[in-house]
Order: C-alpha cells, then structure tokens, then sequence
C-alpha cells in the first residue's frame, strides 16, 4: 500500500502548515476564540483564499477532491496548530451535506460561495432528549399551501453563530426514533419565527441553539436527504476529527517533551527521570497506535460502506480514548502550570474532549465497531 502523498496533496499541507506558522501562537490563539464566533473571520477567508475550504469538496461540486487521505494530512497540520476555525462541522458536515443532498438549483445559487468560504453552513440536528439516539428527532412539520412550517428545538448546533443558513432535521412521519421519516431543510438564518441563542462550549469554542416557531420553509428548500446522509456526512467528518485529534496529541507530546529535556528539578532536569520516562514512551506507542488506524481508516475505500465506516469507528473509538489519557498525561508532567491559560497544554486538551465526545463518544464508536 503507498502512503506518499501526491504533489497536490504535499502543497496542501504546506499551505496548512504556513497558516499555522503565520496566524496562529498561543496569544493569538486566544484571541480568535474570545470573539463573538468563537474564530477569526478573517482567517476563515484566508483558508477560503488558500484553498483548504475547497478541499473538503469534490471537484464535480467545485471544489479540489484530494481525497480522505489528503485531507486528514491537511486536519493533522491544523490540529497541530490548534486551529479554532470551524472547518469540520460548516465545511465537512454540513457542506458535504448540502453538496450531496440539495437540489440542482439550491447548489447551483450556494455551492460557489460555499466552496469560497463566503457562506456558511451549519446542521442543526441534535435535539436535547436523544441522549445517545442520533435518529431521535422531535422537531414537527406542518404543510401549509408554498412549503411547510417548522417548529421545535434544535439544542446543539456547533459552529452555528454567525452562519448564513442552517440544514434542519425534520419529522415528516413516524414515531421519534424511528429511522425513517426524517427530511433535511435549508432554514435560512433570518426567517422569522427562528430563534438563535449562542452558549461556548468546553474547548472555548461557540455553539448555537435554536427555536423554532412556525418557521416557514418552501419546498424548494427540501432537501434529498436524512438520516442516512447525516450519519455519512458524520462518519466522514470522524475521521478528520481523529486526525484533527492526533496532530493535537502530537503537539502536546512534543512540547511536553522539551518541557521535561529543559525543566530542573533537585539540580535534574525532568527528563532523566525513569519514572517519567516510562510514561512518556508509553504514550509515544499511543501516538503509534493512533497513527497506524488513522492511516487504515484514511486509506479505506467509502465504495465498500461497510469497511470503511468500520475503519473510521476503529480509529475514533481508539483515538479518542487514548487522547483523553494522553492530554492528562501531559498536564500531569507540567504540574499546576498544566492546567493554567498561559500553557497551550490546557488548551489542547480541552479541543481534545470536545473531539473526543461530540458528535458521541468513544464508547458509542466501540459499540458500532463491534457489532
């Protein structure tokens, strides 16, 4: 099997690393997040500018189509950088989404903008009493003589403050959890009857949740899609959040590493330490182990559904586990600065729980991968 990179591939993560290189150290980082989205604006029209929003489309959809294995090189580079923009859940989720389900003419008026990163897109589908039932959607619809109306609550939207439109889950028929019934809308962010309220989340990042009352959607802004669409769009989007999660857990261990070469301790460096020279090669063969399942799981064929969703529930159900244990290791080695703003150790991990448990934790991927 070959693993080398092709010459578009390489340029891309080049260009992600000298993004990361350019916008981003711990005092900026910082910064992004403590603005009202959560990220920078315009650093998301610099990856519009760059190119690596287009990455997460195919060419038929105006985009560049590298392919998993190019792009989880690409989110490896960013989570290394611990980069705060929303690309996974506007870009992969929900603009895949939108690409694979909308009609000819809805694609035709957003996919350009979309693939530019002038527009935004966000799935709003997570409803408070699914708990662990991704098929649990309550939200009603009621025709009316143009379209439909919906109403009903959408309780986590990440990404979702500032977006131009929101893709909305539905129940045209059937019982809560039931796996059919369910169709897709394209809910504008302004339509009356919508309301937006704005909360952060563990890693400082911002999330949306949404009510709606009598929202009036026309029919042209059906989409072809539910369930099955969101659950590919979301296994899609958890191979790069593993491959998001282990650049983060590269960077923790590097830094953590020259952190204990360098800091004295009884006239010692940390490092010389035996004790904690053991837990760092185990969790160097943490950093291995997680390597090898993202390369399976990126380099599996999504032709054959079933092996390909296997891989990526073996690396998420692997990575995020043990990237909870290795960002505690971490911090542990810094001791009480671990923990504290001024180190990028506390900021990384907090990215890692948020990767690890949304859209569900790791748990949940050990049951898919089992059964």
């Amino acid at each position: 099997m070959n693993f080398d990179l092709s010459e578009d591939e390489e340029m891309l993560k080049a260009v992600a690393e000298r993004f990361v290189t350019d916008r981003y150290d711990p005092d900026k980082r910082r910064g992004y997040l403590a603005g009202a989205k959560g990220y920078s604006a315009d650093n998301w029209s610099l990856l519009g500018e760059l190119g690596l929003i287009a990455a997460a489309f195919e060419e038929a959809d105006g985009g560049l189509g590298i392919g998993a294995a190019g792009l989880a090189t690409v989110f490896e580079a960013l989570g290394r950088g611990l980069v705060v923009e929303p690309l996974i859940e506007n870009a992969i989720v929900a603009g895949g989404l939108f690409a694979s389900t909308a009609p000819d003419a809805l694609k035709a008026e957003w996919m350009p903008e979309l693939v530019a990163g002038t527009r935004r897109l966000a799935l709003a589908h997570r409803e408070q009493a699914a708990r662990h039932n991704p098929d649990w959607v309550e939200l009603r619809v009621q025709p009316n003589g143009s379209g439909v109306y919906l109403s009903g609550a959408k309780s986590l939207v990440p990404g979702g403050e500032g977006v131009d439109a929101y893709l909305v889950s539905a129940r045209v028929a059937g019982a809560p959890g039931d796996a059919d019934g369910v169709k897709l809308f394209l809910v504008d962010s302004r339509s009356p009857g919508l309301t937006v309220h704005s909360w952060r989340m563990v890693d400082g990042s911002v999330a949306v949740s949404l009510t709606l009352d009598s929202v009036a959607v026309t029919f042209d802004h059906a989409l072809e899609g539910g369930l099955a669409e969101i659950a590919a769009a979301q296994a899609r989007a958890n191979l790069l959040r593993s491959a998001e999660a282990l650049g983060i857990m590269e960077k923790l261990f590097a830094d953590t590493t020259e952190y204990l070469r360098t800091r004295m301790q009884f006239g010692a460096t940390l490092g010389s330490f035996q004790a904690l020279q053991h837990r760092m090669v185990a969790q160097y063969a943490v950093l291995a182990q997680a390597r090898a399942l993202l390369d399976l799981a990126a380099m599996a064929d999504p032709a054959d559904g079933a092996a390909w969703r296997l891989a990526i529930d073996g690396a998420r159900a692997f990575i995020a586990d043990a990237s909870l244990t290795l960002g505690h290791e971490m911090i542990q080695m810094h001791g009480g600065m671990g923990v504290t703003d001024e180190l990028i150790i506390g900021h990384g991990h907090k990215r890692l729980v948020m990767l690890a448990r949304w859209p569900d934790d790791p748990a949940a991927a050990l049951d898919r991968y089992a059964g």
